[in-house]
């Protein structure tokens, strides 16, 4: 197939989703002529296939003739710039947004997924590659995924991104600039981003979609200004200010603290969606009151975390007494427990909060924090413990928190190798891509008997039970009596502090 079917059939994808018209066809054929340097073109009838298929045949003509190098990296580059020809501009994406808003929230929210995958800033394709399920746990079932959507560049491109030129423009991923931007070795390119503006609790913030969509409509508000996060009353305000904009979605808040925040901490940004979470479903296993608060229904949440849930009607109450719990947090030491507001003048409390809404109330989760390191556990005391790293070492933030684990994509091989060296009997611990896991796969093998049929079944389950403990070592009280005690020793640490 020559490269003028190709063109053809991108541009014919365009008019089929909606993104150009009939009358852009010639403009637009010119305008993806250009973009892969070349001068000339017989018109051909389109050929029906994927947008995959589609951009890889544009993509293997243009490196076969030298215009793209062969790498991840600069296919992405020009695959992106591509589908930025067929990306209409922003003013025609935000008039769409706000046309169909006045129908309904849903409306407007329906169209700009499904758009933001038709431009292919969400790539389908690569989405699907994720691994995906769920595991049955005491604390209900947890979400498991292995992320595979995130391409692995070469060393080639590595060493390429390491020697590209620094730029400070845009200041970070999430900043309004790089809508449109036609990115660098160093920085994805956003020809094809669109982001829709909002404005939350008085100030002006944007929406937009992850383009590694980890869940159901994954989506991002971000403060239109490069400011670090930050967990303060003005936090649980905008969250329940978005709610009630989108009904429909959750929003949440990565931690303001290194180790139990984001990846992402210089600029302001919420993660919300259309997905009910773990967590959510998780029951109230103990009811807490607090003074001067009657009208909030509030109790501890049965989970592996330490979470206080909120519920009222009026959100101006929540957002009261969030704030109340968040100061009484900020500074509280309970040494019996190991909480400890600071060491040596560094700060280790904060909180992770959900919104969401339950009908006509609003509901917070506040995830109590802290980010306290010793020498056995130099990465954090409430963080996954070394004899779960082999797993999960990375951070656990908000969308960890809420019950999905995001895992990385080494687990895909690792799972694979696993399984064979079980079923063969090889020496695991003599493996070096494997060793990690010997002591694990020595505990599992004294309550499985591995068979072709089973083992990776019991591997995947067992790797959710094991992101259950993860939680668990995140948890700042423990689920046991004490652990319980020393909760409730805080929760009426608040209830003074209302009182006042």
């Amino acid at each position: 197939m020559n490269v003028d079917t190709y063109i053809a059939s991108l541009v014919q994808y365009g008019i089929h989703c909606g993104l150009i018209e009939e009358c852009d066809r010639t403009y637009i054929t010119n305008q993806l002529l250009q973009t892969l340097s070349l001068d000339s073109y017989t018109p051909v009838e389109p050929v029906e296939m994927s947008l995959e298929d589609i951009l890889k045949g544009l993509l293997d003509d243009a490196v076969a003739r030298g215009v793209c190098n062969d790498d991840i990296t600069n296919r992405d580059l020009l695959d992106t710039k591509l589908m930025g020809v067929l990306t209409p501009a922003p003013r025609e994406v935000r008039k769409t947004f706000s046309a169909l808003y006045e129908k309904s929230p849903e409306a407007a929210t329906d169209w700009y997924y499904r758009f933001s995958q038709d431009t292919d800033y969400i790539r389908r394709y690569r989405i699907k590659k994720d691994m995906r399920w769920k595991t049955d746990t005491e604390y209900g079932q947890l979400d498991i995924t292995i992320n595979l959507s995130k391409p692995e560049k070469d060393p080639k491109a590595i060493a390429a991104a390491k020697n590209a030129p620094q730029s400070g423009y845009p200041k970070c991923l999430l900043c309004a600039e790089n809508e449109g931007y036609a990115g660098r070795m160093n920085h994805p390119a956003r020809q094809n981003h669109r982001i829709i503006p909002l404005e939350i609790a008085g100030q002006k913030w944007f929406l937009q979609y992850s383009p590694y969509v980890y869940y159901n409509e994954h989506c991002i508000a971000f403060n239109a200004s490069h400011t670090p996060m930050k967990i303060d009353r003005s936090a649980f305000e905008k969250l329940l200010d978005f709610v009630t904009v989108f009904p429909h979605y959750f929003i949440g808040s990565n931690a303001d603290l290194p180790i139990v925040g984001g990846s992402i901490l210089s600029h302001e940004h919420f993660q919300g969606g259309r997905y009910c979470f773990p967590m959510e479903q998780a029951p109230v296993e103990q009811e807490i009151s607090f003074r001067g608060y009657e009208d909030v229904k509030a109790g501890l949440v049965k989970w592996p975390m330490s979470v206080i849930r909120l519920d009222c009607a009026d959100k101006n109450k929540l957002v009261d007494l969030a704030d109340k719990i968040l100061t009484v947090w900020r500074g509280y030491t309970d040494k019996d427990a190991f909480i400890f507001a600071e060491t040596d003048g560094e700060p280790h409390h904060t909180i992770t909060p959900i919104a969401r809404r339950r009908w006509a109330d609003y509901e917070l989760d506040l995830v109590l924090r802290s980010n306290i390191t010793t020498e056995e556990h130099p990465l954090g005391v409430y963080h996954p413990h070394a004899e779960l790293h082999h797993i999960k070492k990375e951070n656990i933030g908000l969308i960890e928190v809420m019950g999905l684990a995001v895992l990385p994509s080494r687990l895909k091989r690792e799972l694979a190798a696993l399984e064979e060296a079980i079923l063969t009997g090889s020496d695991i611990a003599s493996d070096p891509m494997l060793s990690k896991h010997a002591p694990w796969v020595e505990e599992l093998k004294t309550r499985h008997t591995f068979t072709k049929e089973n083992t990776s079944h019991i591997l995947k389950e067992e790797i959710g039970k094991v992101f259950a403990k993860v939680l668990e070592h995140a948890g700042v009280y423990k689920r046991t009596e004490a652990g319980r005690e020393a909760f409730l020793r805080f929760v009426e640490a608040v209830t003074k502090k209302a009182q006042r």
